[in-house]
């Protein structure tokens, strides 16, 4: 049996270690290490995911912890500048920039429910998991997948923040005041 080794990004949203991610960044690991951009590290342990969503929820045990803010779902629109923060190829942590292309996006088949963000910042693999960002830096989605190849090219998507708070309450009902800061 050989073992393999994947990258992927998450988000920090709350200073008790809790991480948002994909469940694709996740789906079979047997084991968890974030590494984080100071350098720390730390084994991950997963609360629980949404395999229909395609979120999944971490935690980790370190300090000084910094969480993402979250922005205004009713406030972002299509020209919307959006930066998309992940670790491509696992060349480390980069950020790239476009707009929003388009909102509610679905029928695209990547997910059971669908309702994207679409944007031309490129997201490539090791970025899903990601923030994807307005320009005050707050967040507004979780990117999880682009069309590249087959005609296409810089089309990506990110799950909307208003699913991601929903889908993480849930899953972390359980630790008390979970809350998006």
């Amino acid at each position: 049996r050989t073992l393999k080794t994947s990258l992927g990004s998450g988000v920090i949203m709350q200073t008790n270690g809790i991480i948002v991610t994909n469940f694709h960044v996740i789906k079979d690991a047997l084991k968890i290490k974030v590494l984080l951009h100071d350098g720390r590290e730390s084994p991950a342990d997963v609360i629980g995911w949404d395999e229909e969503i395609d979120l999944a929820i971490l935690q980790i045990n370190l300090n000084s912890l910094t969480a993402i803010r979250s922005g205004d779902p009713n406030k972002a629109s299509v020209g919307d500048i959006v930066l998309a923060i992940g670790n491509p190829r696992g060349i480390g942590q980069a950020v790239t920039q476009g707009i929003i292309s388009a909102i509610g996006i679905n029928g695209l088949r990547l997910n059971v429910l669908e309702n994207f963000i679409q944007t031309d910042a490129a997201i490539n693999e090791g970025s899903s998991g990601g923030a994807l960002v307005d320009i005050t830096g707050k967040l507004i989605g979780i990117n999880t997948a682009s069309l590249n190849g087959n005609g296409a090219s810089g089309i990506g998507f990110a799950i909307p923040i208003e699913t991601v708070r929903f889908v993480a309450e849930k899953i972390v009902a359980n630790i008390d005041k979970f809350m998006i800061t």
